[in-house]
């Protein structure tokens, strides 16, 4: 299945694993790429840029296919060393760099002047033409259903992909929402040219966090995500539990981040991964949990995914305009 966005970067499938706090690490990433899709580490999960050479590295050792690391530019009090991260990006040999948040145009220069293909991730179209004007190779168009931050527009896939796709000229891959070939489908057919999946690749065997969790996502439906920071215009979904509900009662009360921070720390959701203990902290999760309904390794996701893929594009759609459908 051939698209400009698997000619772009150098690879089998149109599936990408998206970048993922605490969980987009060499193990993830390798299996995703040996798989034939681009696995992403995360720059930031790293806690020093020597950390992440050495995560690069250890990735490089699972696989020899193209993989790809993330780079996300927040808004902090005390800002992580970005060109420190993008240096050890760079020297570590990566020819494929997404990044995210806000105005990462230092960082999309430095990147191009050593050869590297850049993704940008955003969830507007305005955004997407800006990214496109400040030069990157290719957008991630993130909608409402995504895990983690969807912006502040509230428009769905099934909207903000083709209206992406109608303006954008460079390749776009699909974000949120995303975990089957129904999905991959759909996608391509809306104006995409691949899918980017942060949720569906969490439950697999290969990811990085606690068996507990991944149960939890296979148990959960569409319905069990929570929007916070809503009041903050700084929207995040996450999944559902006592601590998000609280946060979302708290902000409905008048909260201010000052009273929420404890609740919301990001130590407290990294436990979660470790511990398993999927109710005590907030971590990132999907609408997509209503579609994932097993915990296959990466290897039988993918395949299974452009498969179902290509049976509903061939067959199913196929069946439609010959008149022939059974």
């Amino acid at each position: 299945m051939k698209t400009r966005f698997t000619e772009l970067v150098g690879i089998e499938h149109p599936i990408v694993q998206g970048g993922m706090q605490w969980v987009g690490r060499a193990e993830l990433a390798a299996a995703v790429s040996e798989a034939g899709g681009l696995g992403i580490i995360t720059a930031l999960t790293q806690p020093t840029p020597d950390d992440l050479r050495k995560e690069i590295a250890r990735a490089r050792e699972l696989t020899k296919k193209p993989i790809a690391v993330n780079l996300t530019i927040l808004p902090t009090i005390k800002a992580p060393p970005y060109a420190e991260y993008r240096q050890a990006i760079i020297d570590s040999g990566i020819q494929v760099v997404e990044t995210a948040g806000n105005k990462p145009q230092d960082h999309v220069e430095e990147f191009k002047k050593n050869g590297i293909k850049v993704i940008h991730k955003c969830t507007s179209v305005r955004h997407a033409l800006s990214a496109e004007r400040m030069g990157v190779d290719a957008i991630s168009i993130d909608g409402f259903e995504c895990a983690g931050h969807p912006g502040e527009d509230d428009t769905p896939g099934l909207i903000l992909i083709p209206a992406a796709a109608d303006k954008v000229k460079i390749p776009m891959i699909a974000s949120g929402g995303f975990g089957d070939g129904r999905g991959l489908a759909a996608a391509l057919c809306l104006g995409a040219e691949g899918i980017n999946m942060g949720t569906r690749f969490m439950a697999t065997k290969e990811s990085p966090i606690h068996q507990f969790v991944k149960e939890q996502i296979v148990a959960n439906d569409e319905r069990s995500t929570e929007l916070i920071f809503r009041t903050m215009r700084n929207t995040s979904r996450v999944a559902k539990n006592p601590i998000s509900t609280q946060v979302v009662e708290m902000e409905r009360q008048g909260a201010k981040f000052e009273d929420v921070r404890d609740l919301v720390a990001g130590a407290r959701g990294k436990q979660v991964y470790v511990t398993g203990d999927w109710r005590d902290g907030i971590w990132s999760a999907g609408q997509i949990q209503g579609l994932i309904h097993d915990i296959p390794t990466c290897a039988e996701l993918i395949a299974r995914i452009v498969r179902d893929a290509e049976t509903i594009i061939r067959d199913r759609i196929g069946a439609m305009m010959s008149g022939n459908q059974r």
